[in-house]
């Protein structure tokens, strides 16, 4: 039996860790192995610049390791990598373990809150199904919405645990979407990383000349993770739109325990660190996660010292079961 490729960068608790068992998934879900052919390598593995190829990977990984047997976006929407969107998961429950006594704090009172949930969902299947949690999720964009709806209401892992809302303020992020009296243990988010359409243009071509599949300016460029307008670009990318988090966040800082976000490029932190101190946090944090060669980070900040913090994980309305912290 041919040995999955293992990928030891990913975090410890991470179910890909180990690599992809494409022989188990396709017995998962047949349709697989239409995309599924041995590598340069002689290892088994798909053409990851055929977006159909990743949209069922996913579909197999989601069914085998998340028990979600409904998983469908539209064409052209994000399709994401799991085990990176996994790892910021884990890394997230190491946080909130740090504040109470290094155990993983679980079940549906630990309410997240994800921005650009996205038609995808993959943040709330994989902190439901890892550690019980609860999601909101909230998107600007009414197609995402609906599908992530059909999703949730299509399995019985998110039924009663993911809510999602639409931002009709795409000036704002948690205006609208945060209500009163609602406390939130986390906020995630995966921002549009670039300025504009031409940037993220520019960088899927770069991509895929180095997986070998663009091989001059005229080729047609297809986005294999797929993405909307606002799933991948904003004005002023993903360090005005972090900077706006941050700035609207004081807004909600006694409603959530700890707020976070993505950060894809290294020079965005000296601009992230700067509006943080204007926004006078109380702590804050970059929190490096590495997936292959590729090395990623996000950023979180409290409003709460760390007493305080302890004090709210303990309380009654959002006390829960506990996974050691390993």
């Amino acid at each position: 039996m041919q040995t999955p490729l293992k990928k030891p960068q990913l975090h410890c608790r991470n179910k890909h860790r180990n690599g992809y068992d494409f022989a188990k998934l396709i017995k998962i879900l047949p349709e697989l192995s239409r995309y599924v052919n041995q590598n340069s390598y002689g290892n088994l593995s798909i053409d990851f610049a055929d977006p159909m190829a990743v949209k069922q990977l996913n579909k197999a990984l989601l069914l085998n390791d998340y028990q979600i047997n409904y998983w469908d976006i539209p064409d052209g929407y994000l399709c994401p990598p799991i085990p990176g969107r996994a790892d910021y998961i884990h890394y997230l429950a190491d946080l909130l373990a740090q504040d109470n006594q290094n155990s993983i704090p679980t079940g549906k009172q630990i309410r997240v809150l994800d921005i650009g949930v996205g038609a995808n969902v993959i943040y709330p299947i994989i902190g439901c199904a890892e550690y019980g949690w609860s999601f909101v999720g909230s998107d600007i964009n009414p197609v995402a919405i609906k599908v992530a709806l059909l999703i949730t209401q299509a399995n019985t892992l998110l039924k009663n645990t993911l809510q999602c809302r639409l931002q009709k303020d795409s000036g704002s992020i948690f205006k609208h979407i945060i209500k009163p009296n609602e406390f939130y243990a986390l906020t995630l988010c995966n921002p549009p990383f670039h300025a504009s359409a031409e940037d993220a243009l520019a960088s899927t071509q770069t991509k895929l000349k180095k997986l070998g599949k663009l091989t001059n300016s005229t080729q047609k460029t297809v986005l294999n993770f797929g993405g909307q307008h606002a799933e991948l670009w904003c004005q002023g990318g993903e360090s005005a739109f972090i900077s706006n988090m941050i700035n609207e966040s004081t807004q909600y800082k006694t409603q959530c325990l700890w707020f976070t976000s993505l950060v894809s490029k290294k020079e965005t932190l000296s601009i992230i660190n700067k509006k943080l101190k204007q926004a006078a946090v109380v702590e804050s944090r970059i929190i490096s996660m590495a997936q292959g060669q590729k090395v990623s980070r996000f950023v979180a900040w409290t409003f709460f010292n760390q007493n305080e913090r302890q004090q709210l994980l303990s309380k009654s309305h959002i006390k829960q079961n506990v996974k050691h912290y390993e």
